[in-house]
C-alpha cells in the first residue's frame, strides 16, 4: 500500500486505450456516403458545364441568324432604294447626259460591295475551311450587318443629294423661263 501511495498518479491511471467500434463504423459509413455525394456533385457539375456550352452554341447560332436576317433585310432595302431612286433620278429631265454614267457608277459601286459582302457571308456560313468558331462568325456577321446599314444610309444620302440637285435645277428652270408681265 505504501508503494501505491508513493507512485505518481500518472503511472497508476494508465491503462489500455479503449476503441468504440460503433463510432468507427459510423465514421466509415459517413465517409463512403460523402464520397458518393461528391461523385454525384462532380457528375452534376460536368452536366451543367455541357449544358452551358450547348446554350452558348445555340445563343451564337441565334445571333448569327439574327445578323443574317438583318443583313438580308438591309440588302433588300438597299436594292429597292437603288432600283426606285436611281430610276427616278435618271428619268428626270434635269439630269444631264454626262451625269448619268457618274450617278449610275456611284450607285452600282455600293450594290457591288453589297453583293461581295453577301458572297463572303455565304462563304462564312457554308464552308468550314475558314476554321471559325460560332462566336467568331457572329462577330463577323455583326460587322457586316453594320456595314450594310452604313451602305443603306449612304444610298439614302446620295439619293437625297441628287433629288436636291433636281429640285434646285427645276426651280432654276422655272425662274429662268417664267413669263414676265411688265
Amino acid at each position: 500500500m505504501a508503494l501505491a501511495i508513493l507512485l505518481p498518479a500518472r503511472a497508476t491511471c494508465q491503462g489500455m486505450p479503449v476503441y468504440d467500434n460503433t463510432n468507427f463504423i459510423s465514421l466509415a459509413k459517413s465517409l463512403i456516403e460523402s464520397a458518393k455525394q461528391t461523385s454525384e456533385l462532380l457528375k452534376t457539375v460536368k452536366f451543367l458545364k455541357e449544358q452551358k456550352e450547348r446554350i452558348e452554341e445555340v445563343s451564337n447560332v441565334i445571333k448569327q441568324l439574327k445578323a443574317v436576317r438583318e443583313l438580308t433585310r438591309n440588302n433588300q432595302h438597299l436594292f429597292d432604294l437603288v432600283r426606285d431612286d436611281l430610276r427616278e433620278i435618271l428619268n428626270s429631265p434635269y439630269i444631264k447626259a454626262e451625269e448619268v454614267n457618274r450617278i449610275s457608277g456611284s450607285f452600282n459601286a455600293i450594290i457591288e460591295q453589297a453583293l461581295e459582302d453577301a458572297d463572303f457571308i455565304s462563304e462564312i456560313l457554308s464552308s468550314d475551311h475558314l476554321k471559325m468558331t460560332d462566336a467568331e462568325r457572329a462577330i463577323i456577321l455583326k460587322e457586316k450587318e453594320l456595314q450594310s446599314k452604313e451602305m443603306v444610309i449612304e444610298i439614302e444620302q446620295k439619293a437625297r443629294r441628287y433629288r436636291e440637285i433636281i429640285s434646285f435645277r427645276r426651280m432654276q428652270d422655272k425662274i429662268n423661263n417664267r413669263e414676265t408681265n411688265y
